[in-house]
């Protein structure tokens, strides 16, 4: 089904609540990509582009925080977290590591519908400026979403911070970055 209202990346687990929401999504004319596991829900996202990912933190194969976290290294979709975890320090967990929103199961369609349309109002004003999966500069090419640099055709191995140094750099091209900066967000990631 084609709905024109852009496309959800749901990495949800639970065979009902894909049900649900496969139906509600696709009533109110979104277009949905189904994925049940966090390792297939990373795939989809960097090749399917959704205009919003809905994010389950308890997947069966890796934690939902670390799908955000990796996301987060590339890009700026926006994540709704969809979680029975209704714990204050989940939520606060979860919004420290990028997610744009926090629903707690169980929740209504309709307020669903409308934090998604709120997610995609912001995307849509935060879209100039946005970096882009791949970065390239002469023979220096960073694929953000897989992590992998290459200079002149040749993969470079760097050290994870190595990497989020470049990383952090790349997304932030043209704009003074402080040393506090630095150190909170290449050092004390919850990675």
């Amino acid at each position: 089904m084609t709905g024109g209202k852009g496309t959800i990346l749901l990495i949800e687990d639970e065979p009902q609540m894909r049900r649900f929401l496969r139906v509600t999504l696709q009533s109110h004319g979104y277009d949905l990509i189904e994925s049940p596991s966090g390792q297939d829900g990373l795939a989809q996202a960097t090749t399917r582009n959704p205009d919003v990912i809905l994010l389950d933190l308890g997947l069966p194969d890796i934690d939902g925080l670390e799908v955000l976290l990796k996301i987060r290294e590339w890009s700026q979709v926006p994540v709704i977290i969809l979680s029975a975890r209704e714990q204050e320090r989940d939520k606060i967990r979860a919004l420290d590591a990028g997610a744009d929103d926090y629903l707690t199961k169980p929740f209504g369609a309709g307020e669903l519908v409308a934090r998604i349309r709120v997610a995609t109002r912001h995307k849509t004003m935060q879209q100039v400026g946005q970096a882009e999966p791949v970065f390239i500069l002469n023979t220096l090419r960073v694929d953000l979403a897989g992590r992998h640099v290459f200079l002149k055709d040749a993969e470079v191995h760097l050290t994870p911070i190595e990497y989020r140094l470049l990383a952090y750099f790349i997304k932030n091209a043209g704009k003074v970055v402080t040393h506090t900066q630095l150190l909170k967000e290449v050092w004390d990631r919850h990675t």
